[in-house]
């Protein structure tokens, strides 16, 4: 009796509910119904006779078998998937879907300004762009490339400057201002009304961060909000909820306008700016050297 042989697509269907945990994010990611990815997960289960996903009303996780299985087979899906990209070359333009990820500041004032132009001379190039405060694992979550500050990047990741220097800013209304006393140090702002943000990687508010002469002085602040992306951030601090701490260029029309003042500018020097990073080990393909060409400085 003949053996049935296995489509590539419930392969790929099963990997992608695996990476993912949930059977309506993999059908997003891949683009059809959620019916379509449960029936090539249930097919390959029938076909293989065994158990590869547990499922619950909340969660989906691979069994023994299946985690061997993605082991096996996910890496080698990933190298099918970059090869079809390189093939692209062949065309007389590139083509293909480039994912990233990154914050919503960099996105709008350096990504889309230098990344519009390529889509625009380059109809069949695809970029997806997710908006994430959190230190995603690009290889895990299968992106093409992240977005960070270059003092936050992995070592074995390749990270292009696609931005100048950057300096962070402590700024409040002058509202805010004309009711609290400046805070000659840091250390001043923990007797301040201060609005936090909280990193999704890790659950935590962040420490703000300052130096001056080499001498560092990291600072636990506190107040009445906190929010998890930072043009939130912007608008509390311009209706006057307290003190902001961001990159200085996400306040800098409003400094100059007069809306936000800004104090300890002697303890924030510069830093390097933002990165796009990728993995060293990946060939990048051509829709991907467009991108990179694009945004480097």
């Amino acid at each position: 009796m003949a053996k049935t042989r296995t489509s590539l697509n419930d392969l790929l269907a099963f990997v992608t509910v695996a990476r993912e945990g949930s059977f309506t994010r993999a059908a997003a990611q891949l683009g059809v119904t959620q019916s379509a990815v449960s029936q090539a997960v249930n097919g390959l289960e029938s076909r293989m006779d065994i158990r590869l996903l547990t499922r619950t009303t909340r969660s989906v996780a691979a069994t023994p078998a299946g985690e061997r299985l993605m082991r096996a087979i996910g890496p080698r899906i990933d190298e099918i998937e970059a090869e079809l990209d390189a093939v692209t070359e062949l065309r007389d333009k590139p083509a293909g879907t480039v994912r990233i990820t990154s914050g919503d500041h960099v996105l709008r004032t350096t990504l889309l300004p230098k990344l519009t132009p390529i889509m625009r001379a380059y109809p069949d190039v695809n970029i997806e762009f997710d908006v994430n405060y959190g230190l995603r694992d690009i290889v895990a979550d299968r992106f093409d490339a992240g977005v960070r500050f270059g003092e936050a990047i992995d070592k074995d990741m390749i990270a292009v400057p696609i931005g100048p220097r950057l300096r962070m800013a402590a700024v409040a209304a002058p509202d805010y201002w004309a009711r609290h006393p400046l805070p000659k140090s840091p250390r001043d702002l923990v007797d301040h009304r201060c609005i936090n943000i909280r990193f999704p990687t890790h659950g935590g508010l962040y420490v703000w961060e300052f130096e001056r002469a080499g001498r560092e002085q990291n600072v636990r602040v506190a107040g009445q909000v906190v929010f998890s992306a930072t043009h939130h951030i912007v608008a509390a601090a311009l209706d006057g909820l307290g003190v902001a701490f961001l990159p200085e260029d996400e306040f800098a029309p409003h400094i100059v306008e007069g809306r936000l003042v800004q104090v300890l500018r002697n303890w924030c020097p510069p830093f390097p700016g933002y990165h796009l990073y990728y993995p060293s080990r990946r060939q990048p393909s051509p829709a991907f050297r467009l991108v990179l060409d694009a945004l480097r400085v």
